[in-house]
């Protein structure tokens, strides 16, 4: 049988744990606004996945093309961002190449060393960073992997060769986490 509450029962006469998840209509929705998670929650997680070889001579950054956008909910928030990127350089000992997160397009925020991103390679390999940013804002936020070549030699993502070549797959991983 339902309780009442009137003016003369209060509120304050609900004990703590006396309703339970019997007592909520299985139609019920609770707005996400009225929940508090805790801190370091995730609370949303966007993947973006690129499977087409690039590759740049360029010693300046220029991107991917591996790229992915996600809206934060409070600028509180912080965006961790990871990225698995098969490539490097043209097997070529005196060419470096190189990965980094932006923060935007390759004009943006680099999120990684100035010079270097996240380490380089002179041969193929698999890349990989990671970066906990905290963009301040509710506005949608895009992040790009970038990636430079020191020597004029060739640097790819999904980088493959002969038979092999655009058989590589490079992702980037958004979650937001709860502050």
């Amino acid at each position: 049988m339902p309780t009442e509450i009137s003016g003369s029962t209060g509120v304050n006469k609900i004990q703590d744990n006396t309703i339970v998840n019997a007592d909520i209509n299985s139609s019920a929705a609770i707005a996400g606004s009225k929940l508090v998670m805790p801190t370091g929650s995730v609370l949303q997680v966007v993947q973006g996945a690129l499977q087409d070889e690039t590759a740049t001579t360029s010693g300046s950054w220029v991107s991917t093309g591996l790229t992915a956008t996600i809206t934060p909910s409070s600028a509180s928030n912080k965006i961790l961002v990871s990225y698995t990127a098969p490539g490097g350089s043209s097997h070529n000992n005196s060419s470096n190449g190189t990965f980094t997160i932006f923060r935007g397009t390759v004009s943006g925020t680099n999120l990684g060393g100035s010079d270097w991103g996240y380490g380089y390679s002179n041969d193929n390999g698999v890349h990989t960073g990671c970066e906990l940013d905290s963009p301040n804002t509710t506005s949608a936020q895009t992040y790009t992997i970038g990636m430079r070549n020191d020597a004029g030699s060739s640097t790819g993502i999904c980088k493959g060769s002969g038979t092999n070549a655009n058989t590589a797959r490079a992702t980037i991983t958004l979650m937001e986490i709860g502050a």
